[in-house]
């Protein structure tokens, strides 16, 4: 698989759900996105929320399915059925540091437990026929910079690209990344390697490249609800003129697209539920998403509540088109 441009969308639970990904794709063009977290557990007992997140649309294409748990045979499983979903690749989280998914031993929880993650990346890369990725954080804590020596046995085991989000697990999204322990990654594997942590411009994904050497740039926070900054990103990376910022109106349009389609994603998971309860469930579902396509305008803060509170797309249309025409004029 050859990514390009090298600027990958981050898994994000709860953000990186198909709507997302699309908007993304048209506006961003990011070389490769992935999934929110799939839990294999999820998917061994057939969770109608989770067997959603499985869904790929060609347009979206090349995507990789993100996957995390700490039984081998259950990875295998949900792995082989990502496959058949049409993932191009699957992606191992040993990154996540939310305590609700390390107590079942997933997750960063694997760093701690180097020889169960190799033997979850050597079933997983057997069992299928697409790549096979991991995603790890530097390690545990402070007290053990684990990564070089983990990213080398999941090379061996036949992982064919390493992702390195520059903090340890401890730290969550505190403090700033540290690229260096990206050098120190780049210097141990062959495989390619992606840096993640703190690049939230194109002058930080130049730099994260120049300084590290690592083969490509994944952002996470920095695109949410922010596509142009992806595409800003892009632009740098490949010498194309960037646009620039686009205007309130496109934000404003481009926002509730993601609600309709938000409520069509959920409308085909559940069709035989209520229609508005299924709407107001799409709705809510982006209460944090949506009031961040106008941070920044003026008058944005007091229509904030509002946006959050409502629960149908015709009332989103009311607060921010009605928004969006008081800023004209």
């Amino acid at each position: 698989m050859r990514v390009d441009p090298p600027l990958l969308l981050a898994p994000m639970e709860d953000v990186t759900a198909l709507p997302m990904r699309l908007i993304a794709k048209r506006i961003g063009r990011p070389g490769l996105m992935f999934t929110e977290f799939v839990s294999a557990m999820a998917v061994h007992h057939g969770a109608k929320k989770t067997l959603k997140k499985l869904w790929v649309d060609p347009l979206e294409r090349p995507l990789g399915i993100q996957i995390f748990g700490g039984e081998p045979d259950v990875m295998v499983e949900t792995a082989r059925l990502c496959e058949e979903a049409g993932a191009d690749l699957i992606d191992i989280n040993m990154g996540c540091w939310v305590p609700k998914v390390c107590k079942t031993g997933s997750g960063a929880a694997l760093l701690k437990d180097p020889d169960r993650a190799e033997e979850i990346v050597r079933a997983v890369a057997r069992a299928v026929r697409v790549p096979v990725t991991v995603k790890v954080r530097a390690g545990w804590d402070w007290s053990l910079f684990a990564a070089p020596e983990l990213a080398l046995r999941f090379q061996d085991a036949g992982a064919q690209m390493i992702t390195l989000h520059a903090r340890f697990a401890k730290q969550g999204f505190e403090g700033e990344a540290d690229w260096r322990l990206i050098c120190e990654m780049r210097k141990a594997v062959r495989v390619p390697l992606i840096g993640n942590g703190d690049v939230k411009s194109p002058e930080d994904a130049r730099r994260m490249i120049d300084e590290t050497g690592c083969d490509g740039v994944m952002v996470g926070r920095a695109a949410i609800s922010n596509p142009w900054g992806l595409r800003s990103i892009r632009c740098g990376l490949t010498g194309e003129p960037d646009p620039g910022p686009p205007a309130l109106a496109e934000r404003v349009e481009v926002a509730l697209e993601h609600a309709r389609a938000m409520v069509e994603y959920e409308r085909r998971a559940d069709p035989t539920s209520d229609a508005a309860q299924v709407e107001a469930r799409a709705i809510r579902a982006l209460r944090g998403q949506l009031p961040m396509y106008i941070k920044g305008e003026t008058g944005a803060a007091a229509v904030r509540q509002r946006i959050t509170l409502c629960d149908s797309v015709s009332e989103l249309e009311d607060i921010l088109l009605g928004f969006a025409g008081q800023a004209r004029n």
